[in-house]
């Protein structure tokens, strides 16, 4: 027999002056485009950023990708977008979500029990929940990840089997950390804002002999949610790190990441047509279907128990990197990863799925988790340059072996009867609230109590990969990169009744490719068209995420090892790159087709069978840079048009959702974010993003409407050490929702945010 254990969490947090006194007199500012110590300070805007991730302002996006990306992104031949320092900056973006926002074509997914709350991107149409990297290592866990010590954020798009191994036919997101530099500097930023906004960063590095440094980041942060009053957020973190040999031939980094939250979390607002189940005891009906948007509610109105529902999730990850340069045209790298991600959740999705809504109640749903993600990870690198007679190879060749384990488990949590029979309030113990007026601090006392039966994944990964970028002639490129992974996976399932617990495993051999020819009419533009493949094999997400095609028997029991064969993807994609404005401002475009030919559906009998087909096209502009010298923009503007063509489905469902579109996949998407300095002294800015309907579920009618949200920014310098930034997220206060779920809800966005920041740099 189990114990009931109530939890109970301590609702304000204060970690400001925990944080501040620990580091004293060096908080001080976020970095503002500078290099060294005696450079001075500029306003906050954004640098020249050419094609290839340089800028003359110095930025170099020096990501660990770029071993498997040899040639210059001018010279790549596949849509590469690379967010800066910079635009993480001037935006105030403090998590991955904000900045990714930036990118036109990337839309995000809900969560709630089986599918994890956290991150949850989707590019060009496809879940990248498990294709996030961090410095070239997969971060399996689910989470949120902050940006205090990230340097810049990459997004490759299209299937990127060749270069990642497993992963999302739609792309990937690999996020650059912070490094030691052979300089010295101190800085930090303090911001404060409305809904409690308060945060702290520090960045420091210090030289402390001639090939050495160490850098340390740190961040407090506490806020609540602009418009959504119950809801809160509260983040501490810390990122040492330390290098030796910097400026020689041989290098050796190592580097620690702490990051801990815990929050209030959201709960959405339900979608307005239910399915409808009649009542027996006389209750009138007082609504009708709605048209499948969220039904029209005040933006604070919060469903939840704010002495019941909780988020703590908690990140360490240690890494180390040894580098050595052989000559100019021969550099080896070796680095290992060893990470443990935890994730722990009680929070209410209010759930629609009997019919409460039309009497206007909601039912008080608990998703619950208890998860833990560990990985060891190790990767070496040779990478060069050379030439058979008057053709030029820039190369890279690796291997990687990786394991990654996943344990489950969840809550069991006392809320009643899914139907509401005894109404809202207290004769149903608070597990069910009115529709209008819910009361977050009603006096719930139900029992709680860890289940104690987690299920268990296990993945062993082993790769090798190489690329070459060849230089033909000044015209002509070719670009080639070939992956082959043996992928080993293990599920092992949650005791049954009798005790028993059913296993599953699966072994499986990917080979990818990625091929590409570039043509340069003039040495600032190019012309290119590219294939590429990746593969999705079964239990690819370790139950980290919603696994289309999970390592577990089908609806009617059956396991079939071929029925859980890998997904295959292909896209074809044809664009062209342009330096101009002497360089200074980069512009892309790209048509492209990514498809699915034999995705894991549901079959009329019931069993499953690799059989789908589903495929999005799409169009993508995309620029960055400056148009003038105190005039800098970037974001751009995506077209997909999304369709599952054989989606399946059991018995007279089969063949019914043939030509919907993709969830989570907007047609339309633009975003642009532009500074302007106005003195030298002065530098305004102002970002505008569109994303237009979002479907949860086509089959069901779930969808959120379309939305255009506009920012502002304004920042001054005082001197050469500080300078002020303000920033205005939501200026219009626009009511939108920023995810969709399949089914029950979709998460509302925050209302107007402003956010005064002092920026300090020694």
């Amino acid at each position: 027999m189990q114990t009931a254990v109530v939890i109970r969490k301590n609702k304000k947090h204060n970690v400001i002056p925990r944080l501040s006194g620990a580091v004293g007199m060096a908080v001080a500012a976020a970095p503002v485009a500078a290099q060294s110590a005696d450079t001075k300070l500029a306003a906050v805007e954004l640098p020249a950023v050419t094609v290839n991730g340089e800028s003359e302002s110095g930025f170099k996006a020096d990501t660990a990708s770029s071993i498997k990306t040899p040639g210059a992104l001018l010279d790549t031949p596949k849509s590469i977008t690379v967010i800066p320092q910079e635009v993480i900056q001037s935006t105030a973006s403090t998590n991955l979500s904000d900045v990714l926002r930036t990118v036109p074509g990337i839309s995000f997914g809900a969560g709630e029990g089986g599918n994890p709350v956290g991150d949850r991107p989707f590019i060009r149409g496809y879940d990248a929940q498990a294709s996030t990297f961090l410095d070239g290592f997969r971060d399996i866990g689910s989470q949120s990840r902050e940006l205090f010590n990230v340097e810049s954020v990459e997004v490759t798009k299209g299937p990127a089997g060749a270069y990642d191994g497993r992963g999302s036919a739609g792309g990937s997101i690999n996020i650059v950390s912070k490094a030691p530099k052979l300089t010295s500097f101190a800085e930090g930023n303090i911001g404060v804002g409305n809904a409690e906004y308060k945060r702290a960063t520090v960045d420091g590095n210090w030289k402390f002999a001639e090939h050495a440094a160490f850098r340390l980041n740190a961040m407090a942060y506490d806020a609540g949610v602009a418009g959504r009053d119950t809801t809160h957020q509260n983040r501490l973190g810390i990122a040492p790190s330390v290098a030796f040999g910097l400026g020689t031939d041989t290098r050796l980094t190592l580097s620690y990441y702490h990051m801990q939250s815990d929050d209030t979390p959201d709960t959405g607002i339900p979608y307005n047509n239910p399915t409808f189940n009649a009542r027996t005891d006389g209750r009138p009906r007082t609504r009708v279907a709605g048209d499948g948007s969220p039904v029209n509610v005040p933006r604070n109105t919060y469903y939840g128990l704010a002495d019941r529902d909780f988020r703590k999730d908690n990140a360490d990850m240690g890494t180390i990197r040894f580098e050595h340069d052989f000559s100019p045209a021969l550099k080896f790298r070796n680095q290992t990863r060893i990470a443990r991600t935890t994730q722990d959740y009680i929070w209410t999705q209010p759930d629609d799925s009997q019919g409460n809504l039309y009497y206007d109640m909601i039912w008080r749903r608990a998703n619950t988790r208890i998860s833990t993600a560990n990985t060891i990870a190790n990767q070496t690198d040779l990478s060069g340059e050379f030439a058979t007679g008057s053709i030029k190879h820039k190369y890279a060749f690796g291997v990687e072996f990786a394991q990654e384990k996943s344990q489950n488990d969840t809550y069991n949590v006392d809320t009643g009867n899914n139907r509401c029979p005894k109404g809202p309030g207290a004769a149903g113990g608070y597990n069910c609230t009115t529709l209008y007026n819910p009361n977050p601090n009603d006096p719930w006392a139900g029992a709680i109590s860890r289940v104690n039966n987690p299920t268990n994944s296990k993945t062993n990964t082993s790769s090798v990969y190489a690329f070459d970028s060849i230089e033909l002639n000044k015209q002509w490129l070719v670009n080639a990169g070939v992956r082959f992974d043996h992928y080993s996976t293990e599920f092992q399932a949650a005791r049954a009744a009798n005790g028993t617990r059913a296993e599953y495993s699966r072994d499986d051999n990917l080979f990818n490719y990625q091929l590409g020819v570039v043509y340069k009419p003039v040495e600032n533009a190019s012309f290119y068209i590219s294939y590429g493949t990746s593969s999705t094999p079964a239990g690819s997400f370790l139950a980290q995420g919603s696994d289309g095609n999970a390592l577990a028997p089908d609806r009617n029991g059956r396991n079939p090892g071929s029925n859980l064969a890998p997904e295959k993807n292909r896209a074809f994609e044809i664009g062209t790159k342009w330096d101009v404005l002497r360089k200074r401002l980069a512009l892309t475009a790209a048509i492209f087709r990514v498809e699915t030919t034999n995705a894991r559906i549901t079959m009329q009998d019931g069993t499953a069978a690799m059989a789908g087909d589903k495929r999005v096209d799409g169009v993508e502009l995309g620029f960055s840079g400056n148009v003038t010298d105190n005039w800098a923009v970037f974001g751009g503007y995506t077209h997909l048009k999304s369709e599952l063509r054989n989606n399946g489905g059991a018995g007279s469902a089969f063949g019914a959702t043939n030509g919907q579109s993709f969830p989570n996949t907007p047609a339309d998407s633009f975003s642009l974010w532009s500074t302007y300095q106005l003195f030298p002294n002065f530098t305004v800015g102002g970002g505008a993003y569109y994303v237009s309907k979002v479907w949860g579920s086509e089959a069901s009618n779930k969808w959120v409407p379309s939305y255009w949200r506009f920012d502002a920014m304004a920042s001054y310098r005082i001197n050469k050490n500080v300078a002020l930034q303000l920033n205005v997220m939501n200026l219009a206060d626009k009511v939108y929702y920023n995810q969709a779920y399949a089914s029950h809800y979709a998460s509302i966005a925050p209302g107007r945010q402003g956010i005064l920041s002092l920026n300090v740099r020694y």
